[in-house]
């Protein structure tokens, strides 16, 4: 864990309301597949937690949605500025040899799935991804994904693009019967993906204070009844193993 100033690169809208980030750092050459940093917005007290999208070289790229008063801050800040980012926190996706993996993101649940679906592909495993959205204009990462050479699903809970439904539903459509799911997204999201998978992972959005560990405002209950911090213990957990 470094505490780094970084320099803005970019700071671009994908949409409405989401914007990535590249950010010039040390921290880039450390990062992990879903593991995330800790950014402090200027003239804000608490850090935001933020999932690490992309990394090339001393590039760090983060994706985040504007919420509140601070990410509309963070929103309005132009290259050349700094910021202070603490990381890499967390423990990421263990990525492991597999011949196949399905990746499933929802909403800002997706730009960590981008670096993951990577790290497999470099290990050979057949890729599919699946990509959950409320509307046609929320979509956003397709280019990337297919960048890649991916050709994700889309879903979206209107119909207005791709497979009207749920990430369930997108899965179910274009026959994906890969057993092995990293997954990535809103609580109800995750709830049916872990109802419905047995094995791979899934990462957990949660508010965080501190960020690793200290301040427990992010614990949360395992199957067996123990408690587990998402910002050190996860935010990746394997399938099954918290209570959701």
């Amino acid at each position: 864990m470094i505490e780094s100033k970084a320099k803005i690169l970019s700071n671009t809208p994908l949409t409405q309301d989401v914007f990535k980030m590249e950010l010039e750092t040390e921290i880039a050459t450390l990062a992990k597949p879903g593991q995330f940093v800790q950014i402090t917005v200027p003239n804000f007290y608490l850090r935001r937690p933020i999932s690490v999208s992309w990394v090339e070289g001393n590039v760090l790229t983060i994706v985040y949605k504007v919420l509140g008063k601070g990410t509309d801050k963070l929103s309005s800040m132009r290259p050349g500025h700094a910021l202070s980012v603490l990381g890499p926190l967390g423990t990421g996706y263990p990525i492991e040899a597999k011949e196949e993996v399905l990746i499933v993101g929802g909403g800002v649940g997706t730009p960590p799935m981008l670096l993951t679906a990577k790290a497999y592909q470099d290990l050979g495993a057949k890729v599919h991804v699946v990509l959950g959205f409320n509307t046609k204009d929320e979509v956003f990462y397709q280019k990337e994904f297919e960048e890649l050479g991916i050709t994700p699903v889309i879903c979206t809970m209107d119909g207005s693009m791709g497979v009207q439904g749920t990430v369930l539903d997108g899965i179910k459509a274009n026959h994906i019967t890969c057993p092995f799911v990293c997954s990535c997204g809103p609580l109800p999201m995750l709830r049916a993906i872990q109802n419905t998978y047995q094995d791979g992972y899934i990462s957990l959005e949660s508010r965080m204070g501190c960020g690793f560990g200290v301040c427990l405002g992010c614990v949360m209950k395992t199957v067996e009844g123990d408690a587990v911090r998402v910002c050190e213990d996860g935010p990746v957990f394997a399938m099954g193993k918290v209570v959701l």
